[in-house]
């Protein structure tokens, strides 16, 4: 009960709310009366350019940062399963960036990525100075790649964490039974492991595809949405219709088609 009441009053009643201002004009500023314009905001994100500029960045997003993040994950897991010495060492170093807030991160990563950062002043130094100097933010080829890197290495811990959960839940005399069988470890992964894994996989899947559709933070953050529109996202354009432009009733609009868009795809 406590667990639905502060789902209701922080999740499905705001959302509800959103639903019912799309179709007004909602602004957060203004005299004017709030009156109702029917699906007047649905047409117009219809023909909204940035929306659908943001909702390919989005996917585009996802589509390299989850499959990348996920078995990189499942690679980190698999290492701090082991019995080594020094293993809390290692997943301790592994889970570190994602406690660590995304502004943060998105900060300090913004230093690195400086034409004078510790990225550029790196590639320098073992290019023996052949390496062109780039300011990767403000570059349009690689903004976006920038802040995939960034997303992959703070996030990995956390799926790393929840493999490892599900490392730990798979019988060892299933192992056993194969090594006695002659199975390499190659053939103990792929017949033992992964279909062990399947549940703790689709679950790793699907809350990283909606933490990838969400990206917001590091992109009102590093970039802005910029150069030229490259890391505009859905999110960012949600935030600039509700807040910078104030018009409430559109942005509530733009929440719903993207909530039953994420809603599909989690389905």
């Amino acid at each position: 009960i406590p667990g639905l009441a502060l789902l209701g009053i922080f999740m499905i009643l705001p959302f509800l709310m959103s639903f019912g201002l799309s179709f007004t004009n909602q602004r957060i500023l203004s005299r004017l009366p709030t009156k109702f314009v029917g699906f007047s905001n649905y047409e117009r994100l219809l023909s909204d350019d940035l929306f659908f500029i943001g909702l390919k960045n989005n996917f585009v997003f996802a589509g390299i940062v989850v499959p990348i993040q996920t078995i990189l994950a499942l690679c980190m897991a698999m290492i701090v399963n082991k019995s080594l010495k020094g293993v809390v060492v290692f997943r301790t170093a592994y889970f570190m960036p994602t406690v660590t807030t995304m502004v943060v991160v998105s900060v300090v990563w913004s230093f690195m990525y400086n034409p004078q950062g510790l990225i550029n002043n790196f590639m320098q130094a073992i290019t023996f100075g052949n390496w062109e100097t780039v300011d990767f933010l403000k570059n349009s080829s690689w903004a976006f790649p920038a802040i995939m890197l960034m997303s992959i290495w703070q996030g990995a811990g956390f799926q790393m964490l929840i493999f490892l959960a599900g490392l730990q839940e798979i019988p060892k005399m299933l192992y056993e039974a194969a090594t006695i069988d002659g199975a390499n470890k190659w053939r103990q992964f792929w017949n033992i492991t992964l279909p062990q894994l399947r549940n703790t996989t689709a679950f790793v899947l699907i809350s990283t595809t909606i933490l990838a559709l969400r990206l917001f933070d590091q992109i009102k953050i590093m970039t802005n949405g910029g150069p030229s529109n490259t890391t505009y996202t859905v999110i960012l354009h949600l935030y600039n219709s509700g807040f910078t432009k104030q018009r409430v009733g559109y942005a509530s609009a733009i929440t719903v088609v993207f909530f039953l868009i994420v809603l599909l795809i989690s389905i």
